[in-house]
């Protein structure tokens, strides 16, 4: 049975660091602050935007939410965007995915300050990543992925990385990542998507599997080889008669067979995504330490 790799034990360890930096940037009088900002009432982005809220006020952040109508414009938007720019009391702003229809998002992140540009999309983080330049940021997720495999000991310099997604979010950074000529990376990548051929004989050449392609079990006993690592990033929603949600979390992954085969592998929930919120506040520091 594959070892359990648990993402909250190890973001609770990156929080204990956060706290830690934080209580001396504080004593020095300054507080890193996030702005999270939320178009529309989208149920899940409600929900996350509330944990990021929660986490920041927990760590002693300076926390913005900012709640706008499912009508606000592109331009009043922009306008938002614009007034956090030049907040100072702002280091880190997050416009969460996905906006309205009538928003064009790819316009929102490029009008972010890169500097402020927390989550890592903006084109001049995305050029810094490819560069390997380490004063720009990394997506949270990719990033929280490096760390997961780091703290559980699992080593990435070397190692046959096989990502299934090529998503701006997950797998393109995180094949950009990992490939980074460093210690914490020097991975040899192949990105798998819908259009890969022999998709298990990839798969089960790999030393770590990584699945980000937002398709519930997709990933069988047989993807895998004995002994690989697998990391599951997806989190998809099942009709669950039983639960009294009448639905259940699963990620990408046949969790149940698949860990049998696996050496370790993530849980879904409680794997990648606490990470995630993890990365963003120490993104959030970074911003704040690279201001002063």
């Amino acid at each position: 049975m594959a070892r359990l790799i648990e993402g909250r034990a190890i973001a609770e360890k990156v929080y204990l660091d956060l706290r830690q930096e934080i209580a001396e940037m504080k004593s020095k009088s300054v507080t890193p602050g996030l702005a999270v900002v939320l178009v529309g009432d989208n149920p899940a982005s409600r929900a996350y935007v509330r944990s990021k809220d929660k986490m920041c006020r927990d760590l002693g952040l300076h926390s913005v939410k900012l709640e706008l109508p499912s009508s606000t414009t592109q331009m009043e938007l922009l306008v938002r965007v614009e007034e956090l720019n030049r907040d100072p009391t702002i280091h880190g702003i997050l416009v969460q995915s996905p906006p309205p229809k009538q928003i064009d998002e790819a316009a929102i992140v490029r009008a972010l300050d890169p500097r402020k540009d927390v989550d890592g999309f903006h084109p001049e983080n995305v050029a810094k990543l490819v560069i390997g330049d380490p004063s720009g940021f990394v997506p949270c997720t990719p990033l929280g992925i490096q760390c997961l495999l780091i703290e559980s000991k699992i080593d990435i310099s070397g190692a046959h990385v096989v990502i299934l997604g090529r998503s701006m979010i997950v797998g393109k950074p995180l094949a950009l990542l990992l490939m980074q000529k460093n210690k914490d990376a020097n991975a040899t990548v192949t990105v798998v998507h819908s259009q890969s051929g022999d998709l298990e004989k990839i798969t089960r050449s790999a030393d770590i599997v990584i699945a980000a392609i937002g398709q519930p079990n997709f990933v069988k006993a047989e993807h895998v080889r004995d002994g690989a690592v697998v990391i599951d990033v997806g989190i998809n929603r099942v009709e669950d008669a039983a639960s009294e949600r009448g639905y259940r979390l699963v990620g990408d992954v046949a969790f149940h067979e698949v860990s049998k085969k696996a050496s370790a592998i993530t849980p879904v929930p409680g794997g990648v995504g606490p990470m995630t919120i993890a990365m963003l506040m120490s993104n959030t520091v970074k911003a704040c330490r690279q201001s002063l």
